[in-house]
C-alpha cells in the first residue's frame, strides 16, 4: 500500500512501543487467536491488517476545536502475542494485558476471533462486561462461541454482563434461556435500534456498578453484512457502521472502561476494498476518541 505524504496531514497508527518509565493513555495489543473458531477463519492475519488500515486515516477529531489524538493522548503499540490460543497462549495474553493495564488507561486488543475476549478481560481484571455482538457466546466447550460462558464460570458476576445487539436467527433457544437463567441483561438488535447509542450509558451503569471496571467486547459481526463481509457470522440486517462507531465511542468516554477487544474480522476474507478491516480500524480510533473526549 502506497500512501501520499503530506506533513500537514498526519496519519493514524505507527505508535511507539510502550516504555515502562512512562504512563500511557491507551495501548494496542494484537491477540491473533483463531484456532478454536467454529467457522474457518484467517482472523490471525487481522491485527496486522488493522494496523495497516489505520494508516489510511487521520487521528484528527474535527471538533471544534480540532484535536489530534496522537498529540492529545499518549498511545503505544505493544505488538502481538505470538501464540494466543490454548491454555498457554491465554496465560500469555493475561500476563501481557495485566502488565499493560498497570501503566495504561485503556488496553485495546486487536483480534483474532472472539475467544480472545476471555483472556483479555481476565488480564484486565474486569468486574463487568459489555458485549456488542449478534451472539450470546454462551456455548459449551472452548471456542470463539464460548468466552462469555467461560468468564462466568471463572467467577464473573453475570448480573454485571450486558449484551447489546443479540440478533434473531443467530442464536438458539437453549442459549437464550441460559442468558435468562444467569441474569444477564440482554438488549436485542431490534431494541438497540429503537433506543440508539444512548443505551450504552445504562449498560455502563450495570456492568460498572459499585465502581467496578468494565471490559468491552466489540464483535464486528453485529454489523450488517454489507459493511462487514469479512466477518464469517455477519448477516444482512445488522447494525450500520455508524451505529457501531457511536456505541464504541460512548463506551470509551466512561473511565470505568479499562479494556476492549475488536474481534471476529477475517482479513483474508474481506471485500476487495477492505471495508471490514477499515471499520475495525475506525473502532480503534473511536475508542481513542472516547478516551480523549473524557479527558
Amino acid at each position: 500500500m502506497t500512501l501520499s505524504h503530506d506533513p500537514l496531514w498526519p496519519r493514524a497508527g505507527g505508535w511507539p512501543s510502550p516504555d515502562q518509565a512512562q504512563g500511557w493513555d491507551a495501548a494496542i495489543l494484537g491477540v491473533p487467536a483463531w484456532r478454536t473458531s467454529l467457522s474457518p477463519t484467517g482472523a490471525h492475519a487481522t491485527p496486522a491488517a488493522v494496523r495497516e488500515a489505520l494508516r489510511r486515516y487521520s487521528p484528527t477529531l474535527i471538533g471544534p476545536p480540532p484535536v489530534d489524538l496522537s498529540e492529545t493522548l499518549r498511545i503505544a503499540d505493544a505488538g502481538d502475542i505470538a501464540s494466543p490460543d490454548g491454555p498457554e497462549g491465554e496465560a500469555s495474553v493475561r500476563a501481557a494485558v495485566r502488565e499493560l493495564i498497570a501503566d495504561t488507561g485503556l488496553v485495546i486488543a486487536l483480534g483474532g476471533d472472539n475467544s480472545a475476549t476471555y483472556a483479555v478481560a481476565q488480564g484486565a481484571g474486569a468486574t463487568g462486561l459489555i458485549t456488542i455482538d449478534a451472539h450470546y457466546d454462551l456455548r459449551d466447550g472452548v471456542s470463539n462461541g464460548s468466552p462469555v460462558r467461560r468468564l462466568v464460570e471463572a467467577g464473573l458476576d453475570p448480573r454485571r454482563i450486558v449484551q447489546l445487539g443479540i440478533a434473531d436467527f443467530a442464536n438458539s433457544t437453549a442459549y437464550a434461556q441460559r442468558a435468562i437463567d444467569l441474569g444477564i441483561t440482554v438488549v436485542t438488535l431490534d431494541e438497540l435500534r429503537r433506543r440508539g447509542p444512548g443505551v450504552m450509558a445504562e449498560a455502563l451503569e450495570i456492568a460498572g456498578a459499585d465502581g467496578g471496571t468494565v471490559h468491552l467486547d466489540i464483535d464486528v459481526d453485529v454489523c450488517d453484512r454489507s459493511v462487514a463481509p469479512g466477518c464469517p457470522a455477519s448477516v444482512p440486517g445488522g447494525l450500520a457502521a455508524w451505529e457501531l462507531r457511536a456505541l464504541v465511542r460512548a463506551a470509551a468516554s466512561d473511565p470505568r472502561l479499562r479494556s476492549a477487544d475488536i474481534v471476529e474480522v477475517d482479513a483474508t476474507a474481506d471485500a476487495p476494498d477492505g471495508r471490514t478491516v477499515r471499520l475495525a480500524a475506525l473502532c480503534v480510533l473511536e475508542l481513542l476518541a472516547g478516551k480523549a473526549v473524557a479527558a
